[in-house]
């Protein structure tokens, strides 16, 4: 085994406070509720995020580093329940039976031998699927950045590690993409070996319909976050943030930023056309709001948060970007023609975890929301937001309705339709929010008629929940 390098956990931010682990797995029912929740929505709740199950040893890299772990609330009949459990990976279970962490941070390199995990494990790299979690095709599914995902059971047991019947071994993307009219799922996955990038289908019913695709015009390995999707095309922004083992090896950083190479976006056809491109000035994106074809003249349209540069630095991706990088929601519209972009900064709002109604992926969205840094509140962590942001993009961003969460510290904004309302944007927008004052934590219920006026219903969960990343509304029934 490598020997670890210097690191002080103490000294990570990301590890302390509201971001700190938590490692208890908490049942609980009847939970405690200020105001009422609506009868009208039955289902589950569910968030994904980094929570290290033991004290992280040679680095730790927020929000990459960190094991899954998916915290659920479920709402019927105006009750409420939780649970928490971790995504117990192998490595995990090692590390388990270890009782101590054996795998070091993304940055650290540092790997166990075979006298510590077995011959299977041995100098392998730890699966970190606690980025998101989606339900497609039957199969409740934990993600990783550009890695297989793990399978939960609905009561959030961990089921195994998913291949899709062997048919995508090397894995997908942390945010795939749900056609809401085909039902099909569309990922990505990058590689540090050729193919660098490739796209995939998984169908409604959860077989591959179009295996691992490989992406023309892609020579090196780049980093990809998330990604977008139109009724015609994979949208792909592939900005200057190249992979740099070499560097990593030798103790410097493993994403090398080369601003000169500028930021470029693949249009994949989704019938298996050729690829297009579009060139840019570098800028970097975590993520994306939505993309549509534009009707009138064949453009692309999409939506996302802009941030000047990808900054991979201690503690947090974000860097310090929150003292000194400028970043706000943003419209690209792509001209596949001329293969240009035009670029309108739509809000210079410090914003992120953007999400619409899912209903609405690959055709024109008229509201957004997003969870914002209000300027209000000194001392806020990269990640950390005071406040909520709505937006109606038909009105070119400027009609934003803002609640400001007070002492409660926020997290991405999901949106839960009330049943048989297709079409309508009737509905509650769901987030998790610790209180920085006593660090209680609350799932949030606000109504998407008017979520300014703040939640119509607070529901005190019976642990901390650490601020996070990624969740999904899943209805017991449409």
């Amino acid at each position: 085994m490598t020997a670890p390098a210097a690191f002080d956990p103490t000294r990570i931010a990301h590890l302390t406070g509201r971001f700190a682990p938590v490692t208890e797995e908490v049942d609980a029912v009847d939970l405690e509720v200020t105001g009422e929740l609506p009868d009208d929505l039955d289902g589950v709740y569910l968030r994904n995020g980094p929570n290290p199950r033991f004290t992280p040893i040679g680095s730790y890299l927020y929000p990459l580093d960190g094991d899954g772990m998916i915290h659920g609330v479920w709402l019927s009949a105006g009750r409420a329940r939780y649970r928490n459990r971790f995504v117990r990976t192998p490595a995990m279970i090692a590390e388990e039976n270890a009782g101590r962490a054996l795998w070091g941070g993304l940055e650290s390199m540092i790997l166990p031998g075979v006298d510590e995990v077995g011959d299977v494990l041995a100098n392998t790299f730890k699966p970190l699927p606690d980025i998101n979690v989606v339900q497609h095709g039957g199969r409740l599914l934990a993600l990783a950045e550009s890695d297989c995902p793990f399978r939960m059971s609905p009561e959030l047991d961990t089921l195994g590690k998913e291949t899709f019947d062997g048919r995508l071994p090397a894995g997908i993307t942390a945010h795939p993409k749900i056609d809401p009219v085909t039902g099909e799922m569309v990922v990505f996955c990058y590689g540090l070996e050729p193919p660098y990038l490739t796209w995939s289908v998984i169908g409604p019913d959860g077989a591959v319909r179009r295996g691992p695709t490989s992406v023309d015009g892609v020579g090196e390995p780049q980093m990809i976050h998330d990604m977008a999707l139109t009724r015609r095309y994979v949208v792909l922004v592939l900005a200057p943030a190249f992979f740099d083992i070499e560097a990593a090896v030798s103790g410097g950083s493993f994403v090398a930023w080369r601003p000169e190479r500028g930021t470029r976006i693949a249009l994949i056809p989704r019938d298996g056309g050729p690829v297009r491109w579009a060139d840019d000035e570098a800028f970097w994106l975590w993520h994306t709001v939505n993309a549509y074809d534009d009707p009138d003249d064949g453009r692309v349209v999409l939506d996302y948060v802009q941030w000047p540069a990808l900054s991979l630095g201690p503690g947090s991706p974000e860097g310090r970007s929150r003292q000194s990088g400028h970043h706000g929601l943003t419209r690209a519209v792509v001209d596949l023609a001329a293969g240009t972009v035009q670029r309108t900064r739509l809000d210079d709002a410090r914003v992120e975890l953007p999400r619409i109604d899912d209903r609405a992926l690959t055709t024109p969205h008229q509201r957004l929301a997003v969870a914002a840094d209000s300027g209000r509140i000194d001392g806020l962590l990269p990640g950390e937001y005071d406040a909520l942001r709505w937006y109606d993009v038909r009105a070119n961003g400027s009609a934003a309705r803002v609640w400001n969460a007070g002492d409660l510290s926020v997290g991405e904004p999901v949106f839960a339709p009330v049943p048989g309302t297709r079409g309508s944007e009737r509905g509650y927008w769901l987030t998790f929010a610790t209180d920085r004052t006593d660090n209680t934590s609350w799932l949030l219920l606000l109504p998407a008629e008017d979520p300014a006026q703040g939640p119509v219903a607070r529901v005190r969960i019976p642990v901390r929940v650490p601020l996070g990343l990624h969740g999904t509304w899943l209805p017991t029934e449409e």
